[in-house]
């Protein structure tokens, strides 16, 4: 199966790269922070988080360990969830101006994101949006390193501190894109699973739910083989295609997601669920690393650049507001339906990783069987469902399809072409499931 996956197309890829952060995953590992740093020899670093987490018992650890270390901080607590060009614009500013030696994040992804772009912003005097592909943007790729980065994630879902991939809003288009270059990718991680032992409910199923969604995307990805060759090497993006390397790891995060989203999101006790969908999310987020998702993500920006007057549970943000994973799942099961008639066998592995019943199944069942245990994991934690309950109408269909167009390099590395009839279609289909 892998084999054949792979195999070489003409003026496809024959190699691909592989990056990932020096990572250190367990409960109490944050307490590290200050260490880590002295090994580095940084003196004086920038520490970037949001209001929430400002004055809570996980920075109370950070300024702890950076103390004991005689580590010199500033914090930069501005950052607002879902962020825009603008916060990074400040926080490049703050880190500009600071003479520090490094950065570390504390946060979700809206954290780690700004953080990653505001070095890149500060480093090279350079406004974000030349950051960004044409036409968003000017297309300019980053010139060199950034500043040492260490990323401390306090969600389980978006994998942040192991991508090269910073998502912003662009307040002008008011819609997310994405800025992606190796030099991005953070240098170290400190992924402890204490930090999202308060989370709401509500906020474990949507950060599950991008865990799940990452993983099974970079598996049903095109295969890197199908992308074009590169000819200069340094050149080549790590969201180069499905690949051996995020192979490995795709598939445990869906068993986890499997055994233990369901449980985590009921019941806040359970930290062994916790700790494995901890787990579940770094696992997902090396994969996507080093794959990229489809069309999944790219029709999440669609929604969250069209929605209307709507709250979300156990999220503190002024409405609209709808939160990444729940924007990534709602059409998920109809996108998968869709797609699985390209690569059928790697649909229904999926589906197998995801606990389906499979009995009897043949691959032309698979996007129906995958699509089937999706909905199942909807209804087991919640969500909302379809875009109905998102507050979109059959109005909204042709809009959302025209905004997630833009989103060409996910939608490139779906295994099925799709033009933007095949997206109204999709959204159509995602209006409701039960």
């Amino acid at each position: 199966m892998g084999c054949q996956y792979y195999a070489p197309c003409q003026n496809g890829a024959t190699s691909f790269t592989v990056a990932m952060p020096k990572l250190t995953f367990g409960r109490g590992c944050l307490s590290e922070l200050g260490q880590r740093l002295t090994q580095q020899q940084l003196k004086r670093v920038a520490v970037f988080t949001d209001p929430n987490l400002l004055n809570s018992s996980i920075m109370d650890t950070v300024k702890t360990s950076l103390t004991q270390q005689n580590i010199e901080y500033e914090i930069f607590h501005e950052v607002r969830v879902e962020p825009c060009d603008d916060t990074v614009t400040n926080a490049a500013a703050f880190y500009a101006a600071g003479q520090f030696e490094g950065a570390v994040s504390v946060g979700g992804g809206s954290v780690i994101d700004t953080t990653k772009a505001a070095l890149a912003v500060a480093t090279y005097d350079t406004p974000v949006m030349e950051f960004f592909a044409q036409p968003i943007g000017a297309g300019k790729a980053i010139p060199g390193p950034v500043p040492y980065h260490i990323a401390c994630p306090t969600t389980s879902g978006t994998g942040s501190e192991s991508t090269s991939l910073s998502v912003l809003r662009v307040n002008a288009l008011d819609t997310k894109f994405v800025i992606a270059h190796p030099w991005l990718l953070p240098d170290a991680a400190l992924v402890d699973p204490a930090t999202c032992d308060s989370l709401p409910s509500n906020v474990v199923a949507s950060c599950g739910f991008d865990l799940l969604c990452h993983a099974l995307e970079c598996y049903t990805s095109k295969a890197h083989t199908q992308w074009t060759q590169v000819e200069d090497p340094n050149a080549r993006q790590l969201i180069q295609g499905a690949n051996p390397f995020s192979d490995l790891f795709a598939p445990e995060a869906l068993r986890i997601a499997d055994q233990y989203l369901a449980r985590g999101v009921a019941d806040a006790t359970d930290s062994e669920a916790r700790d494995k969908l901890m787990w579940g999310a770094t696992l997902a987020g090396i994969a996507f690393g080093n794959t990229g998702t489809h069309l999944p993500h790219a029709m999440s920006y669609g929604i969250t650049h069209l929605m209307k007057n709507i709250t979300t549970r156990d999220y503190p943000n002024p409405d609209p507001f709808v939160p990444h994973g729940i924007s990534v799942i709602v059409n998920a099961p109809t996108i998968f339906e869709y797609t699985a008639s390209a690569t059928p066998n790697r649909h229904m592995e999926g589906a197998t990783y995801l606990g389906a019943d499979v009995k009897g199944a043949t691959p032309d069942d698979a996007g129906e069987v995958l699509s089937k245990r999706l909905i199942e994991l909807m209804q087991a934690t919640h969500m909302p469902n379809g875009l109905l309950d998102l507050g979109f109408t059959e109005a909204d269909v042709k809009p959302m399809a025209e905004s997630s167009f833009r989103q060409k390099r996910a939608i490139a590395n779906a295994p099925r072409d799709s033009n933007l009839v095949d997206l109204e279609i999709i959204y159509q289909g995602s209006l409701s499931y039960w």
